[in-house]
């Protein structure tokens, strides 16, 4: 049997897709918002993106954007609502930030700057159509996908989950979470303090919700 042209491993190298952390630090070094933005002006700061991935991880965080306190950090969720959000999971900082059981993939790579009203702006429009695709095509041993807050939600479950806003995609967290056996999904609230009065109001969420959550994340790391 005749051996491989010249062009036929060309061919093969080329087909061949790049290694993941180059494309990590592809994303890390993209400024897309403020040198090229689709969307409005440009970020009016520094871009800064932060994630966290491994093409091992089983574990996702599909979350919204870095705050503030990430933004100069560099850490996801380095900040009290990462506090609860780890409380929520039933982890220590040290599982959480370990890129082989949890990748943190917000919608926006970057912090998007401050409101005149002094909240977040929505995350940047251009992180999730350049990157998002990509990055969770490197992640084949996602067992459990965690998608925090509406333009998470919005991304993932589309209008016939997501259309109804926030409350109403949680409140059918039973109807969404096994869909698929093969990823389960699970819609959350933002784990801001702005939605203390939510979740007061809404105990099935600590006393439902959280149980089943906790009990399924033991289970994928034995």
């Amino acid at each position: 049997m005749q051996g491989k042209n010249k062009s036929d491993r060309s061919n093969t190298i080329a087909d061949e897709p790049e290694p993941f952390s180059t494309l990590v630090s592809t994303i890390r070094a993209c400024r897309i918002c403020r040198d090229q933005p689709s969307y409005g002006l440009p970020l009016d700061h520094e871009p800064r993106p932060i994630l966290q991935a491994s093409e091992g991880a089983r574990i996702c965080i599909a979350s919204q954007a870095p705050g503030i306190r990430a933004h100069e950090s560099g850490r996801p969720f380095d900040d009290p609502s990462g506090v609860r959000l780890r409380q929520w999971l039933g982890m220590n900082e040290e599982e959480f930030y370990n890129p082989s059981m949890v990748a943190i993939v917000p919608m926006s790579f970057c912090f998007p700057g401050l409101s005149p009203t002094g909240g977040d702006l929505p995350p940047r429009r251009e992180c999730a159509e350049v990157w998002r695709g990509k990055l969770f095509a490197r992640l084949p041993t996602l067992a459990l996908l965690l998608v925090v807050g509406g333009y998470a939600h919005r991304w993932h479950f589309g209008s016939t989950f997501a259309g109804k806003g926030v409350n109403e995609t949680v409140r059918a967290w039973r109807q969404i979470y096994r869909a698929d056996p093969s990823l389960l999904r699970l819609p959350l609230p933002h784990p801001s303090w702005h939605n203390n009065r939510w979740l007061k109001q809404n105990p099935w969420f600590e006393n439902e919700l959280l149980p089943t959550l906790r009990t399924d994340i033991r289970a994928l790391f034995p």
